[in-house]
């Protein structure tokens, strides 16, 4: 079992590499919530992660032989790049197996960190299994990227940096993907302050911390799917699900567009660019998933920031969506002169902004003297969206809210 000794050890060496990330009072979310939100900022440590913690510390505790024969691990992109910097500034050559569809950002930086990556499998579990097989061939040492004791340890320098910066913390809402991250922040805070809640969050498509628990046995996902592809993972680890038992006081679920709701709000609010499995902790917090009080200081750990461009576009769009900010809608108008003009006298008199027109007379759905009509409207919030819908109706047009 990790211990609170194995951090404090573990804070010297991570030191070596790693920034002390900014604990940032939010006065917006603290609004939104009735709670009093800090933010830490693990999206501005090097590689972009907090990785980087665990990854020097795994890698600090290496023989002399083990150091000579390199490393070998597999990762979603945000580990990969933790071993990759901290191997590099260690003098150890590493290899790094991430799935083929690892973001391009992430593999691109991996291995400019001096790695040399390696692409194979659908997720991370099947590139686990490639790194195993290099670790026997080669005779490397794996760098498990969440279910290693010392892993565990650097990630929880995090908890002590809150600690230090914010002794007063009630609360700490961390992403669970395989586990090392909640292990280390819960281990330094209840090591410091029993009282202190931890709260864990897992992505919808990827939750099996809930039924772990509710077995008293790790139960292992037939797959996964969420936006949040750094804590994609089908278990958590042998390790850290005995961490999770005894030290973390909650663990809940958000969705998706949760998800891209936090996101959009972070850019939008926070001008803080994070990557899926990095917003978890605020989404829970905004979706009310845990009990809180009012002015409870609470800490949601951003844990990294490193999110493909392609997957951004997608991510705002879907926050967008869910907070009435776009709608997209289909009617069908008859095909005559002025039709649209009509149409589109309605939406600029409700104060809509359009995106996008489609004009279709050919789909087969619809009658020989009909056109069929896609807008994509920029919005102002939900009710907006109520009333530009219930000024269309009223006008005589049969609209159908696609997005």
């Amino acid at each position: 079992m990790l211990e609170f000794a194995d951090v404090l050890e573990a804070r010297e060496r991570v030191a070596e590499t790693s920034r002390h990330t900014p604990l940032d009072y939010s006065h917006t979310f603290s609004e939104m919530t009735g709670a009093t939100v800090h933010l830490k900022l693990e999206t501005f440590q090097r590689t972009g992660s907090f990785k980087i913690r665990g990854a020097t510390n795994r890698i600090a505790t290496l023989s002399e032989a083990e150091k000579a024969a390199g490393v070998v691990t597999a990762s979603a992109g945000n580990h990969a790049q933790g071993v990759a910097l901290a191997a590099t500034r260690g003098g150890v050559d590493s290899k790094i197996v991430m799935p083929d569809n690892a973001p391009i950002a992430k593999i691109k930086a991996t291995r400019d960190y001096g790695a040399e990556v390696v692409l194979d499998g659908e997720d991370y579990n099947e590139a686990q299994a490639r790194a195993h097989a290099i670790e026997a061939e080669e005779g490397r040492t794996y760098v498990h990227a969440f279910d290693d004791p010392a892993v565990m340890a650097g990630q929880g320098t995090i908890g002590l940096e809150i600690l230090d910066d914010l002794p007063e913390v009630d609360t700490v809402v961390v992403p669970i993907g395989g586990g090392g991250l909640i292990s280390g922040i819960a281990t330094a805070l209840k090591g410091r302050d029993p009282d202190t809640r931890v709260v864990g969050v897992q992505a919808e498509g990827a939750s099996s911390v809930a039924t772990s628990l509710q077995k008293g046995e790790r139960h292992e996902l037939d797959s996964v799917d969420t936006v949040a592809d750094g804590i994609a993972t089908r278990s958590v680890g042998e390790h850290t699900f005995d961490v999770i038992r005894e030290r973390v006081d909650e663990v809940v679920t958000v969705s998706d567009s949760e998800i891209a709701v936090a996101l959009t709000h972070l850019l939008e609010r926070a001008k803080t660019l994070v990557e899926g499995a990095g917003a978890v902790g605020l989404a829970a917090t905004l979706g009310g998933k845990f009990d809180y009080d009012d002015d409870e200081v609470i800490v949601p750990v951003l844990s990294g920031g490193n999110i493909d461009m392609n997957t951004l576009t997608t991510v705002i769009m879907r926050g967008l969506v869910q907070t009435g900010r776009y709608v997209k809608l289909r009617t069908v108008l008859m095909d005559r002169p002025g039709a649209l003009r009509e149409l589109l006298d309605v939406i600029a008199d409700a104060q809509a902004n359009i995106y996008a027109i489609q004009h279709d007379r050919t789909s087969r759905d619809i009658g020989m003297n009909d056109t069929e009509v896609e807008l994509d409207l920029e919005t102002r919030g939900p009710d907006h969206v109520d009333e530009l819908l219930a000024a269309l109706r009223d006008s005589g047009f049969d609209v159908e809210v696609l997005v």
